[in-house]
């Protein structure tokens, strides 16, 4: 699969509203056939900093995602709600969902 983390610096006037505002861009990427998942957080930390967590079945379907209508249209609408570049960490891993964590169990 392909794994990406994708970090967005937000407008502090627009902090608030991001969810809303990528919601459309959200939901058509999460109907996409090849998309496993594509989660935002707010970091707890910058009330103004986004995280998302994506990840693809693989390159044919990163492709198809970055071709798709509703991508282009975010490409062109995000950035005019950001302070700068998003910064991005994007691999290939074996695999097609979440691992346990090996540190620590829950009990049943």
């Amino acid at each position: 699969m392909i794994f990406i983390c994708v970090k967005f610096q937000v407008q502090p006037e627009y902090a608030d509203s991001w969810v809303d505002f990528t919601s459309e861009f959200t939901q058509a990427t999460r109907n996409e056939p090849g998309n496993l998942w594509f989660d935002w957080s707010r970091s707890v930390d910058d009330s103004c900093e986004y995280v998302l967590v994506e990840a693809f079945r693989d390159g044919e379907a990163g492709a198809e995602h970055v071709q798709s209508e509703h991508f282009k249209k975010a490409m062109q609408q995000l950035p005019t709600r950001l302070v700068a570049t998003p910064k991005i960490i994007n691999f290939e891993t074996e695999g097609d969902d979440w691992s346990e964590m090996g540190e620590m169990t829950v009990p049943a």
